[in-house]
């Protein structure tokens, strides 16, 4: 499987998104946003003519490897992301922020 060509595309507020573009055409985004250590993770897709090719998962990896290697804890919110890390806990353990939706409940 060929490696996808992902940038990083970050606005001044930590906003942006894990992107893969041809030709000034997104056709890959896991979006995301970065405050106070850690990188939330909202939403990722891929359009259809790149499923089955790996790309979601080539997002998860440099996600992940940015996390590491910036020290950021990861709030899964998107439901690919947290399927993921949950499926694999130990491979995702030094950047999972598992404990968030607990705190985030208890001050409800």
């Amino acid at each position: 499987m060929e490696r996808a060509n992902i940038q990083l595309k970050i606005d001044d507020h930590g906003k942006g998104a894990f992107v893969v573009e041809k030709n000034n055409e997104r056709l890959a985004e896991m979006v995301i946003r970065i405050s106070d250590h850690r990188l939330t993770v909202y939403h990722t897709e891929v359009r259809e003519e790149l499923r089955g090719q790996g790309i979601a998962d080539q997002l998860l990896a440099t996600m992940v490897e940015y996390a590491r290697k910036h020290q950021l804890k990861v709030i899964p919110l998107c439901q690919y992301v947290l399927a993921k890390f949950k499926h694999s806990p130990a491979k995702y353990e030094d950047v999972w922020e598992k404990d968030w939706h607990q705190k985030k409940d208890a001050e409800a």
